[in-house]
């Protein structure tokens, strides 16, 4: 497995074994707020694939180096080039590729966790709800800002995660949970503060990894498939064509326009109004 490296050399992802039957793996675009660029992704798919294939492994850890796991996708770059995989081309191309890549992580027949701290934005909110188990620092900032000003999500996992009436209150204001409202909203399975997360994450990990992985995936398996007869793949993919049309949209068009002065600038200019996210308020 090659690992991609950014412009400075240093490597986009970084993987340890911190217990028997663990695999740690880093988003390490920390001066980016670990934004998902396509380098990155590639390397993250790669990773887990190895993982899954590995002997010695029986689960999986994602989180982000610095200060966030992930701010979302990486909207200063070029997105359609270099993509991981392919996706056919035409209208919600970019949704229809995310979607089939978080579905990747959840066909995976071992499991995944995300350890989650600090802002979990856009993309990074479908990586991590990809992941079979949440955990998160209680002062984590989870949310989908981009409803505001851009579309709807990609993947539209909030009605069934989080029921109709969360669902509907975080798809009208793009406004942020902190851990404990995503834990007790069903977005996250536990909260821990900040300074406990990676302990308490690794004890849990180390727990999934004491059951074989030959049953382990049969146990992933039997509760994906039960969401899956009830229609969440089938929804969550008929929802980036809604994305799609998101972008033809006057007011998303509009919106594009002003990331020719920059990506903060537009980011600033979506989220003023609501005083949040980086433009939070004292």
């Amino acid at each position: 497995m090659t690992t991609p490296t950014s412009r400075d050399g240093a490597a986009v992802l970084l993987s340890d074994d911190p217990a028997p039957g663990v695999r740690r793996l880093t988003l390490n675009r920390p001066a980016k707020r670990n934004a998902l660029s396509n380098e990155l992704r590639t390397a993250l798919f790669e990773a887990l694939q190895a993982a899954d294939s590995d002997p010695e492994v029986r689960v999986a850890i994602v989180r982000g180096a610095g200060s966030c796991f992930s701010a979302g996708y990486d909207l200063g770059a070029d997105l359609s080039r270099d993509q991981p995989y392919y996706t056919a081309a035409g209208d919600g191309q970019w949704s229809r590729h995310v979607v089939e890549g978080w579905f990747r992580i959840w066909d995976l027949a071992k499991p995944v966790i995300a350890q989650v701290h600090g802002y979990c934005l856009a993309g990074g909110s479908e990586l991590a709800t990809a992941c079979d188990l949440v955990y998160v620092a209680e002062d984590a900032q989870i949310g989908y800002p981009p409803v505001r000003l851009m579309s709807a999500p990609d993947m539209q996992f909030h009605p069934w995660l989080l029921g109709l009436r969360n669902a509907m209150e975080l798809m009208l204001t793009g406004d942020a949970m902190d851990g404990r409202q995503a834990v007790a909203t069903g977005f996250a399975n536990r909260a821990f503060p900040a300074e406990a997360l990676e302990a308490g994450v690794l004890e849990i990990a180390t727990r999934v990894a004491k059951v074989p992985a030959d049953l382990q995936q049969l146990n992933k398996r039997s509760v994906h498939r039960a969401m899956e007869i009830m229609g969440l793949r089938t929804a969550v993919r008929a929802g980036t064509e809604i994305q799609a049309m998101g972008f033809r949209q006057r007011s998303s068009r509009d919106y594009f326009k002003r990331f020719k002065d920059g990506v903060t600038k537009a980011l600033d200019a979506r989220d003023s109004d609501f005083g949040d996210y980086r433009t939070r308020r004292p």
